[in-house]
C-alpha cells in the first residue's frame, strides 16, 4: 500500500524538509564545498552559499561559544520551524489540501524561524548588541524567504493532523 497525502502532516513534512536542508546544506562539508568553488558574485554562487547559513560545526579550531552558537541557530531552525507550522492557522483554514494557504503557511515559518534562531542565537555572543541581533534576524529572515520556498512546496497537500 503506497502512503499518499493522506499521511503526510503539514508540521511533519515542513520540518523534514528543513532538517534536511540544515542537515545537508549547513555541514561543514557542504560550506567548505561551497566556499571554494563558487563565486559570490553570480546569482548561482550567491544562491549555494545562501544554502549554507545555518551552519553547524564540531570543529576544534572553533573556540566552544561560536560552535554552540552556530549549532544552536541550526538546531533552533528546525525546531522553530516544526512550532511555526503547528501554530501558524493558515493551513487550518484551507478548504482542501494543497492549497496555496499551505505553502504560504510552510514558506512564513521557515522565514519566522531564521529570524528568531538567528534573534536568539545572537544572545549567546561574546559581546551581544541590539543592532546586532536586528542585522543577525535581517539575515536569518533573508535566509528563510529565499530557502522557505522550498520548506513551503514540502508543505502542500499534508493534512493538519486532525480530520
Amino acid at each position: 500500500m503506497a502512503l499518499g497525502n493522506r499521511y503526510k502532516s503539514v508540521t511533519g513534512a515542513g520540518t523534514l524538509a528543513a532538517l534536511i536542508l540544515v542537515l545537508v546544506f549547513g555541514s561543514p562539508w557542504y560550506a567548505d564545498w561551497v566556499t571554494n568553488n563558487t563565486n559570490p558574485d553570480t546569482a548561482g554562487g550567491w544562491w549555494l552559499r545562501l544554502l549554507s547559513w545555518p551552519r553547524w560545526s564540531f570543529d576544534s579550531s572553533d573556540s566552544l561559544r561560536d560552535i554552540i552558537v552556530g549549532d544552536l541557530k541550526a538546531i533552533l531552525l528546525v525546531v522553530l520551524t516544526a512550532l511555526f507550522l503547528f501554530l501558524l492557522p493558515g493551513s487550518q483554514l484551507a478548504r482542501a489540501r494543497g492549497t496555496i494557504s499551505q505553502f504560504f503557511a510552510g514558506w512564513a515559518s521557515y522565514i519566522f524561524a531564521g529570524a528568531f534562531a538567528a534573534l536568539l542565537t545572537t544572545l549567546f555572543l561574546a559581546n551581544p548588541s541590539l543592532l546586532g541581533a536586528f542585522q543577525s534576524a535581517s539575515s536569518g529572515a533573508g535566509y528563510g524567504f529565499f530557502v522557505g520556498i522550498i520548506v513551503g512546496l514540502a508543505t502542500l497537500g499534508g493534512y493538519r493532523g486532525t480530520k
